[in-house]
This record gives C-alpha cells, sequence and structure tokens, in this order.
C-alpha cells in the first residue's frame, strides 16, 4: 500500500502529463510555468518551439530577497515573484503567455503569482 505523500506525488505528476500533452509554448505566445516547493517558488517563461527559457525568475532571487524582509507569508512573496516576473518580461518584449501550473492545485501561492503577474501586466 502507498503511502499518502506517495499518492499526492503520482497525482500531481499525473495532473502536469496531462497538462503538458495540451499546453505548448510558442514564440508568439510562450508558456509561463510555476513550480512550487515547500518553502520557494519558481517560474519561468519558455519558448518550447526553440527549447529555451526566455525568462526566469524565483523567491530565491536578489530583487526578491531584497523585498522579502517586509513581506509577510508565502503568498505575498510568491505575488512579488509575479510582479517581478512580468516586469522582467516586459524588458523581453513578452506580453502574452500561456498558463502552466504543472499539476499544482491554482490556489494559495500559484494563485497570488498568477494575479501578481497579471497585475504586472501579462496577459494569460
Amino acid at each position: 500500500m502507498k503511502d499518502k505523500q506517495t499518492v499526492k506525488r503520482l497525482g500531481r505528476e499525473q495532473r502536469r502529463r496531462r497538462v503538458r500533452r495540451k499546453i505548448s509554448g510558442t514564440p508568439d505566445r510562450p508558456r509561463l510555468t510555476v513550480h512550487r516547493s515547500l518553502n520557494h517558488i519558481y517560474v519561468q517563461i519558455i519558448d518550447d518551439v526553440n527549447r529555451s527559457s526566455l525568462v526566469t525568475v524565483s523567491s530565491l532571487s536578489p530583487a526578491i530577497l531584497q523585498k522579502k524582509g517586509e513581506l509577510k507569508g508565502k503568498c505575498a512573496v510568491a505575488r512579488e515573484v509575479g510582479l517581478e516576473l512580468a516586469a522582467q518580461a516586459k524588458r523581453a518584449e513578452i506580453a502574452r503567455v500561456v498558463f502552466d501550473r504543472a499539476g499544482f492545485l491554482y490556489h494559495g501561492r500559484v494563485k497570488a503569482l498568477a494575479e501578481g503577474a497579471r497585475q504586472g501586466g501579462l496577459e494569460f
């Protein structure tokens, strides 16, 4: 019998694969993918056609670490990561993306990151 953590991990992996079959980033509309660990959140904008990462931001980025002391909670940090991502995407001339939550629930930190990116000017 599998333990609860293994079942949760396998379920997320199935959701991730199912979504990735349908979603692909193009040069016109790259894929915004999220990875959430216990303490940090990582986000990338990826062009799947050229197999390249265009923009990368995480809660460990220097710009976020400077502001981390004044932010309360992981959701506030995730929102700040979304705002920073949108700022870097604007500099890279990216306005529209396809959102890939990588099997994570659209709730909590993933939702806060998406709202921050939208607030910063990215269009999903």
